[in-house]
């Protein structure tokens, strides 16, 4: 079921009317209705993947237990493997059996050996790569002992499959949000009133910016990379890169806040997964900002395994771009996905030799300093990240660099307005060029919140007239064609 569906207008007032209702009735009950819509919200997509859903579940559950009840410690390894073992497993067949089975075959032709192996038409649950991790945190920190088994197979069920962020994400880790699962959660009016105002703005997000901005991107992409595609120029190539990395930040961000403004009205707390990512100075920074979930769980259970800072400088550079590599990898089963993760973990090594040497000039009390430091540093950044971004978008390696040698050639300072107007993408263009420009404007004004609509009290005369007006541009200027799915939910 997708958040921006007719489906989920009808189901969302429902499960939480319900769900209020249902207060008197005691904390194990909401639970149980929470599972049980959660379960109806993936089994909406395909009701087969919910035994896949409930297996690895059930198994995580019965872990945790084996492993408070035990404390010999070749048992509780064995343990830890077992979760480790199905979650990834189960991950890795339905993502990856096919593409290292490709792989392996093409390696093998490519030094005259051919070989044959059966290939599977897989479908790739949605959530997957989500919920596995998630459930991970918790077998891991019942391991760790940083937290003691639920009992209440209920709640532990309803925390794994919580339905605002099934699918994708945020990776919630199991000590922040499975103990929301068993106390009283009271929904205040202004945490209720905050949760809708973060909807509001993930829906603008989806709707307006990352919607308007994919039919532009999709038809360029297509000229660019498919085999037998036209050539089109280095600005359209260049439009439709830059393009594409607001396409994807407001895609997912948008669900992001959708996710969370959500689970507030339940009276959940959910993680900030975004923070303006796009006004860092520098990729350290831009990591501890983009998918905050994601690159933190990276963090917790892989560089910090491999030794992490504690490490030699070399070895730290070694760590990062196992990471990076791995977190490539887990975004999808192609070399693209790959290129794009050791990219980001080469932008990110050099600080681990030289640090931030621009830091003092980006913090000088002088504005003629700072301002120009500042704005550099930012649109560095972002220009490596859009670069990234042509990897990550392209179907092929070979498509990205297709893109990268048109950027590079001199029909870069072409105009495209013609090409645009030909192919009717004209107005589109500019819905998407004035929808980022009030995003940016937005974010920079509210940088330092959870979300742009999180005015407060020092703005509370505005509140509602800046609600009404970002509803007004969602009804104005959203994209009117089918609706699109979000970008995360391939992953």
């Amino acid at each position: 079921m997708l958040f921006n569906s007719a489906d989920y207008v009808l189901f969302l007032p429902l499960v939480l009317l319900v769900y209020v209702l249902l207060r008197r009735a005691g904390l194990r009950a909401q639970n149980a209705w929470m599972l049980i819509a959660s379960y109806v919200f993936y089994g909406w997509w395909d009701w087969r993947f919910l035994g896949l859903l409930f297996g690895t579940t059930l198994n995580d559950y019965l872990v945790g237990l084996g492993l408070e009840r035990t404390d010999n410690p070749r048992s509780r390894r064995l343990l830890i493997l077992l979760s480790i073992g199905v979650n990834l497993g189960v991950l890795g067949f339905f993502k990856y059996y096919n593409f290292f089975v490709s792989s392996f075959i093409e390696a093998f032709a490519g030094i005259g050996v051919h070989l044959e192996a059966p290939t599977l038409k897989v479908i790739l649950p949605v959530g997957i790569s989500f919920y596995t991790f998630q459930a991970l945190t918790y077998t891991i920190a019942v391991y760790r002992r940083e937290m003691r088994a639920v009992h209440d197979p209920i709640g532990f069920f309803a925390y794994v499959a919580f339905f605002p962020q099934l699918v994708a994400g945020p990776i919630e880790r199991a000590r922040h949000l499975l103990p929301q699962f068993f106390v009283p959660r009271v929904i205040e009016p202004e945490s209720f009133a905050s949760g809708l105002r973060q909807m509001l703005w993930g829906f603008f997000c989806k709707l307006v910016v990352a919607d308007n901005c994919a039919t532009v991107v999709n038809s360029i992409f297509a000229q660019h990379t498919i085999p037998g595609g036209d050539t089109l120029s280095g600005s359209m190539a260049l439009l439709g890169s830059v393009l594409f990395a607001f396409q994807i930040y407001a895609d997912f961000s948008g669900y992001s806040h959708i996710a969370l403004g959500t689970a507030r009205l339940f009276g959940f707390e959910l993680m900030q997964n975004f923070a303006t990512p796009y006004f860092s100075q520098s990729h350290p920074e831009f990591w501890r900002r983009w998918h905050i979930s994601l690159s933190s769980w990276f963090r917790d259970y892989v560089y910090i395994p491999l030794g992490g800072n504690r490490a030699s400088r070399p070895r730290q550079a070694f760590n990062l771009l196992v990471t990076f590599t791995l977190s490539g990898l887990w975004h999808g089963a192609n070399w693209t996905f790959i290129v794009w993760g050791v990219l980001n973990g080469l932008y990110v090594i050099p600080r681990v030799f030289i640090g931030e040497p621009l830091a003092p000039a980006a913090s000088s009390p002088n504005w003629l300093v700072r301002v120009p430091t500042v704005t550099f540093r930012i649109l560095f950044t972002f220009s490596l990240t859009v670069l990234a971004w042509i990897f990550f978008r392209s179907p092929t390696i070979a498509g990205a660099w297709k893109v990268l040698g048109e950027i590079a050639s001199r029909s870069l300072f072409t105009s495209p307005l013609p090409v645009l107007r030909s192919m009717g993408l004209l107005t589109t263009v500019a819905y998407a060029m004035l929808a980022i420009t009030f995003l940016l404007a937005m974010e920079w004004w509210q940088r330092d919140k959870r979300y742009a609509l999180e005015l407060g009290e020092r703005a509370a005369l505005i509140t509602w007239p800046a609600c009404a007006t970002v509803f007004a541009v969602i009804v104005l200027f959203r994209y009117t064609g089918a609706s699109l799915d979000f970008i995360y939910f391939q992953f």
